[in-house]
Protein backbone atom coordinates (compact mmCIF):
# COMPACT_ATOMS: atom_id res chain seq x y z
CA UNK A 1 0.00 0.00 0.00
CA UNK A 2 1.24 3.45 -0.91
CA UNK A 3 2.39 5.64 1.97
CA UNK A 4 2.78 9.42 1.49
CA UNK A 5 6.47 10.18 1.75
CA UNK A 6 6.62 13.95 1.41
CA UNK A 7 5.23 16.94 3.31
CA UNK A 8 3.35 18.09 0.21
CA UNK A 9 1.47 14.82 -0.22
CA UNK A 10 0.86 14.30 3.51
CA UNK A 11 -0.17 17.78 4.58
CA UNK A 12 -0.52 20.25 1.70
CA UNK A 13 -2.04 18.56 -1.35
CA UNK A 14 -5.58 18.01 0.00
CA UNK A 15 -6.05 21.52 1.55
CA UNK A 16 -4.72 23.14 -1.64
CA UNK A 17 -7.03 20.97 -3.76
CA UNK A 18 -10.01 22.01 -1.64
CA UNK A 19 -9.23 25.73 -1.76
CA UNK A 20 -8.43 25.80 -5.49
CA UNK A 21 -11.51 23.73 -6.38
CA UNK A 22 -13.75 25.96 -4.25
CA UNK A 23 -12.30 29.11 -5.82
CA UNK A 24 -12.64 27.66 -9.32
CA UNK A 25 -16.21 26.54 -8.61
CA UNK A 26 -17.14 30.09 -7.58
CA UNK A 27 -15.30 31.86 -10.42
CA UNK A 28 -16.51 29.44 -13.09
CA UNK A 29 -20.12 29.29 -11.88
CA UNK A 30 -21.30 31.74 -14.61
CA UNK A 31 -19.77 29.48 -17.27
CA UNK A 32 -21.32 26.41 -15.68
CA UNK A 33 -24.69 28.16 -15.65
CA UNK A 34 -24.42 28.93 -19.36
CA UNK A 35 -23.34 25.36 -20.15
CA UNK A 36 -26.26 24.04 -18.05
CA UNK A 37 -28.75 26.09 -20.06
CA UNK A 38 -27.23 24.96 -23.37
CA UNK A 39 -27.24 21.30 -22.31
CA UNK A 40 -30.90 21.59 -21.31
CA UNK A 41 -31.80 23.15 -24.67
CA UNK A 42 -29.71 20.90 -26.91
CA UNK A 43 -29.69 17.58 -25.05
CA UNK A 44 -32.58 17.77 -22.62
CA UNK A 45 -32.70 16.50 -19.05
CA UNK A 46 -30.95 15.52 -16.91
CA UNK A 47 -28.30 18.23 -17.31
CA UNK A 48 -25.82 16.47 -15.04
CA UNK A 49 -24.54 12.98 -15.82
CA UNK A 50 -24.04 10.95 -12.63
CA UNK A 51 -22.19 7.67 -12.43
CA UNK A 52 -20.61 5.62 -9.68
CA UNK A 53 -16.83 5.43 -9.95
CA UNK A 54 -14.17 3.71 -7.80
CA UNK A 55 -11.95 6.01 -5.78
CA UNK A 56 -9.11 5.70 -3.30
CA UNK A 57 -8.68 2.38 -1.48
CA UNK A 58 -9.99 2.46 2.08
CA UNK A 59 -7.15 1.12 4.28
CA UNK A 60 -9.70 -0.36 6.71
CA UNK A 61 -11.49 -2.49 4.11
CA UNK A 62 -8.82 -2.79 1.43
CA UNK A 63 -11.49 -1.92 -1.12
CA UNK A 64 -11.80 1.04 -3.44
CA UNK A 65 -14.36 3.50 -2.08
CA UNK A 66 -17.18 4.05 -4.57
CA UNK A 67 -18.35 7.63 -5.12
CA UNK A 68 -20.76 9.39 -7.46
CA UNK A 69 -19.03 11.32 -10.26
CA UNK A 70 -20.67 14.45 -11.72
CA UNK A 71 -20.23 15.67 -15.30
CA UNK A 72 -22.24 17.65 -17.81
CA UNK A 73 -24.27 15.44 -20.09
CA UNK A 74 -22.82 15.07 -23.60
CA UNK A 75 -25.08 12.45 -25.25
CA UNK A 76 -28.75 12.17 -26.16
CA UNK A 77 -31.10 9.40 -24.99
CA UNK A 78 -31.67 8.13 -28.55
CA UNK A 79 -32.77 4.48 -28.77
CA UNK A 80 -33.49 2.01 -31.55
CA UNK A 81 -36.92 0.57 -32.37
CA UNK A 82 -36.50 -2.02 -29.61
CA UNK A 83 -35.79 0.59 -26.97
CA UNK A 84 -32.07 -0.14 -26.76
CA UNK A 85 -29.65 2.76 -26.48
CA UNK A 86 -27.85 3.58 -29.71
CA UNK A 87 -24.06 3.53 -29.92
CA UNK A 88 -22.01 6.37 -28.44
CA UNK A 89 -21.25 7.62 -31.96
CA UNK A 90 -24.97 7.85 -32.79
CA UNK A 91 -25.91 9.53 -29.50
CA UNK A 92 -23.06 12.04 -29.54
CA UNK A 93 -23.94 15.42 -31.05
CA UNK A 94 -21.61 18.12 -32.33
CA UNK A 95 -22.42 20.12 -29.21
CA UNK A 96 -21.59 17.19 -26.92
CA UNK A 97 -18.33 16.58 -28.77
CA UNK A 98 -17.44 20.25 -28.31
CA UNK A 99 -18.02 19.99 -24.58
CA UNK A 100 -15.70 17.00 -24.41
CA UNK A 101 -12.96 18.46 -26.60
CA UNK A 102 -12.84 21.58 -24.42
CA UNK A 103 -13.24 19.55 -21.19
CA UNK A 104 -16.16 21.79 -20.18
CA UNK A 105 -18.16 18.65 -19.47
CA UNK A 106 -15.83 17.93 -16.54
CA UNK A 107 -16.39 21.20 -14.64
CA UNK A 108 -18.95 19.63 -12.24
CA UNK A 109 -16.14 17.37 -11.00
CA UNK A 110 -14.93 20.40 -9.05
CA UNK A 111 -17.71 19.47 -6.61
CA UNK A 112 -16.18 15.99 -6.28
CA UNK A 113 -12.86 17.60 -5.39
CA UNK A 114 -14.48 19.88 -2.81
CA UNK A 115 -16.20 16.86 -1.24
CA UNK A 116 -12.92 14.94 -1.05
CA UNK A 117 -13.87 12.23 -3.55
CA UNK A 118 -11.18 13.39 -5.96
CA UNK A 119 -8.01 15.45 -6.27
CA UNK A 120 -7.05 18.00 -8.91
CA UNK A 121 -4.21 15.73 -10.06
CA UNK A 122 -4.33 11.94 -9.88
CA UNK A 123 -5.31 8.89 -11.93
CA UNK A 124 -8.63 9.47 -13.70
CA UNK A 125 -11.63 7.70 -12.10
CA UNK A 126 -12.74 4.92 -14.44
CA UNK A 127 -15.62 2.42 -14.34
CA UNK A 128 -16.52 0.20 -11.38
CA UNK A 129 -16.70 -2.77 -13.74
CA UNK A 130 -12.95 -2.49 -14.40
CA UNK A 131 -11.97 -3.22 -10.78
CA UNK A 132 -11.86 -7.04 -11.11
CA UNK A 133 -9.94 -6.73 -14.39
CA UNK A 134 -6.89 -4.95 -12.97
CA UNK A 135 -3.74 -6.88 -12.15
CA UNK A 136 -1.92 -6.05 -8.91
CA UNK A 137 0.24 -3.42 -10.59
CA UNK A 138 -2.71 -1.66 -12.24
CA UNK A 139 -4.76 -1.72 -9.03
CA UNK A 140 -2.14 0.52 -7.42
CA UNK A 141 -3.69 3.46 -9.29
CA UNK A 142 -6.33 3.43 -6.55
CA UNK A 143 -3.85 3.96 -3.72
CA UNK A 144 -4.45 7.72 -4.04
CA UNK A 145 -7.45 9.93 -4.78
CA UNK A 146 -8.51 9.90 -8.41
CA UNK A 147 -7.94 13.16 -10.28
CA UNK A 148 -9.54 15.71 -12.55
CA UNK A 149 -6.40 15.35 -14.65
CA UNK A 150 -3.32 13.18 -14.43
CA UNK A 151 -0.04 12.07 -15.92
CA UNK A 152 -1.75 9.79 -18.44
CA UNK A 153 -3.94 12.65 -19.64
CA UNK A 154 -0.96 14.83 -20.54
CA UNK A 155 0.91 11.94 -22.15
CA UNK A 156 -1.72 10.86 -24.61
CA UNK A 157 -5.14 11.03 -22.94
CA UNK A 158 -7.37 8.58 -24.88
CA UNK A 159 -4.87 8.06 -27.71
CA UNK A 160 -2.65 5.61 -25.78
CA UNK A 161 -3.30 2.01 -24.75
CA UNK A 162 -4.87 1.09 -21.44
CA UNK A 163 -1.62 -0.53 -20.32
CA UNK A 164 0.38 2.63 -21.03
CA UNK A 165 -2.24 4.69 -19.23
CA UNK A 166 -2.09 2.51 -16.12
CA UNK A 167 1.71 2.54 -16.13
CA UNK A 168 1.61 6.35 -16.09
CA UNK A 169 -0.96 6.26 -13.27
CA UNK A 170 1.28 4.09 -11.10
CA UNK A 171 4.30 6.22 -11.99
CA UNK A 172 2.38 9.21 -10.65
CA UNK A 173 1.41 7.37 -7.45
CA UNK A 174 5.10 6.70 -6.78
CA UNK A 175 6.25 10.27 -7.53
CA UNK A 176 3.76 12.80 -6.11
CA UNK A 177 5.38 16.21 -5.75
CA UNK A 178 4.23 19.82 -5.81
CA UNK A 179 6.39 20.60 -8.86
CA UNK A 180 5.06 17.51 -10.62
CA UNK A 181 1.43 18.47 -9.98
CA UNK A 182 2.02 22.02 -11.23
CA UNK A 183 3.63 20.68 -14.42
CA UNK A 184 0.73 18.29 -15.03
CA UNK A 185 -1.79 21.12 -14.60
CA UNK A 186 0.12 23.35 -17.03
CA UNK A 187 0.48 20.51 -19.54
CA UNK A 188 -3.25 19.79 -19.19
CA UNK A 189 -4.08 23.34 -20.24
CA UNK A 190 -1.85 22.93 -23.30
CA UNK A 191 -3.45 19.57 -24.14
CA UNK A 192 -6.99 20.94 -23.88
CA UNK A 193 -6.16 24.00 -25.98
CA UNK A 194 -4.49 21.89 -28.68
CA UNK A 195 -7.18 19.14 -28.47
CA UNK A 196 -4.48 16.46 -28.44
CA UNK A 197 -5.39 12.83 -27.75
CA UNK A 198 -9.10 13.44 -27.17
CA UNK A 199 -10.24 10.15 -28.69
CA UNK A 200 -8.89 7.09 -30.38
CA UNK A 201 -8.89 7.43 -34.15
CA UNK A 202 -12.41 6.89 -35.48
CA UNK A 203 -14.08 6.56 -32.10
CA UNK A 204 -16.10 8.95 -29.98
CA UNK A 205 -14.97 7.20 -26.80
CA UNK A 206 -12.06 4.91 -25.99
CA UNK A 207 -12.61 1.16 -26.30
CA UNK A 208 -13.60 -0.51 -23.00
CA UNK A 209 -10.82 -2.07 -20.91
CA UNK A 210 -11.07 -5.86 -21.11
CA UNK A 211 -8.11 -6.83 -18.97
CA UNK A 212 -4.43 -7.22 -19.72
CA UNK A 213 -3.26 -10.44 -21.34
CA UNK A 214 -0.37 -11.90 -19.39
Amino acid sequence: MHKPYGVYERMIKRPVDFLLALLAFILLSPIMLVVSVLVRIKLGSPIIFKQERPGKIDPKTGQSKIFRLYKFRTMTDAVDKNGNALSDEERMTAFGQKLRSTSLDELPELWNIIRGDMAIVGPRPLLVQYLPLYNDHQMRRHEVRQGLTGLAQVRGRNAISWEQKFDYDVEYVDHITFAGDVKIIMDTVKTVVSHEGINEAGNVTIEPFKGTKE
